[in-house]
């Protein structure tokens, strides 16, 4: 039907919504460049260790690159100073975390009217002011500590403001939510020592990854609010572990803490976390040895079921809804979730698409400046605060 053949009053209202939207976009794309955007956890470091690029300039792989951060409105990543599970029993974790810092700092280096380091959340404002891209670091899994307090200090020295207790496997801080072992029913004793330290030192404790037993153990130990630095609601996939369930959100928030959405789609909708699952189990089915090969195949046959934007819209409804705004925030994941981000946030651009869904649902521009930045920044301050003080 051409539009000349519709009723005015219905025309009209097709004008006025296009308009509406329009409007959304642009007030979406103004905010993203206005406001801090915080995202807690981006797997570059690790990424360029395993397949470098200059991420100065336009990439041809990846989700991160300074062009698409600056168009995002991407202002402050923390940069995931990732040690793979492995190390904790070949060694070598140590050198390997300061080997990733040191990247950073070239990458910072080579482009000092791009980047800059970020050691506190004061740095973010100035740097923010000068126009640059601030690189905060967290450390993903704590297996570089080795069990020396010592190591803590060092690592807060080269700049590592949270630490990811553990990974995919038990260390020697706490249980995984992925390892089905146990062996500290929660924190190790050195990892309830690591705790109070943490709490010292200006070291945020992040809490993804962790077993349920170590989230309540490290809440109950932390003088100040933790984190979720990349997590999202087992409400949407149940059994999964690796997210938070109503209880564990509820307790975070009782602390001050904040859960930083994590944007694979694995993590946000059912389908997505069993489809490896079932990939996995026809592998093994078909007696086949090339996995990636299988896997290319598999996915021709059973296209992967990717999330959608609204369903990261749904995690934080369900989060404000439970126990308010002012604890949850950004934790994408980009670079660390491969193939698996959701249609409208494929990578470091496209965060006006979901600031621009926020003003669809009703959120306050105070609302999603808090979400954007304001969350995490709460919980930085505070530990830095105490720390001070200690």
């Amino acid at each position: 039907m051409r539009l000349s053949a519709l009723p005015f009053s219905v025309l009209l209202a097709l004008l006025s919504s296009h308009s509406m939207a329009s409007d959304l976009a642009a007030k979406a794309q103004q905010l993203a460049q206005q406001k801090l955007i915080i995202d807690t956890h981006i797997d570059v470091p690790y990424r360029l260790h395993d397949d470098w690029e200059d991420v100065t300039k336009a990439t041809q792989r990846g989700e991160f690159d300074y062009p698409r951060a600056k168009a995002g409105g991407l202002n402050a990543p923390f940069m995931s100073i990732y040690i793979p599970s492995s190390y904790e029993k070949s060694g070598g974790g140590y050198q390997f975390a300061n080997q990733l810092i040191d990247s950073m700092e070239a990458l910072v280096a080579r482009a000092p009217d791009k980047f800059a380091m970020a050691y506190s959340s004061k740095d973010l404002a100035e740097q923010f002011k000068q126009g640059k891209i601030s690189l905060a670091l967290g450390m993903e899994n704590g297996t570089p500590i080795e069990g020396k307090l010592e190591n803590l200090q060092h690592f807060y020295n080269r700049g590592i403001r949270y630490i990811t207790l553990t990974h995919s496997e038990s260390n020697h801080i706490a249980d995984s939510s992925y390892d089905l072992r146990r062996q500290w029913k929660g924190l190790s004793p050195f990892g309830k020592e690591l705790v109070v330290a943490m709490n010292n030192t200006g070291v945020m404790i992040d809490i993804s990854h962790v077993s349920d037993d170590a989230f309540y153990q490290a809440v109950a130990l932390s003088k100040v609010p933790v984190i979720a630095s990349h997590s999202s609601l087992r409400a949407f996939v149940p059994g999964f572990e690796r997210n938070m369930d109503d209880k564990m959100i509820k307790a975070l928030a009782k602390n001050g803490g904040v859960i930083q959405m994590n944007f694979g789609s694995a993590f946000l909708v059912q389908a997505a976390n069993q489809w490896g699952l079932q990939r996995d189990a026809a592998f093994k089915a078909s007696g086949q040895t090339n996995k990636d090969a299988f896997s290319l195949e598999y996915k021709k046959q059973h296209p992967y079921p990717f999330a959608s934007l609204d369903k990261v819209l749904d995690h934080i409804d369900y989060v404000t809804k439970l126990v308010g705004i002012d604890y949850v925030g950004i934790g994408s994941d980009f670079d660390g979730v491969g193939d698996s981000l959701p249609e409208q946030l494929k990578d470091v651009s496209m965060y006006p698409n979901l600031i621009e869904g926020m003003l669809q649902r009703g959120y306050s521009e105070q609302d999603i400046e808090k979400v954007l930045s304001g969350n995490l920044l709460r919980v930085w301050r505070a530990v830095e605060d105490y720390a001070a003080k200690h």
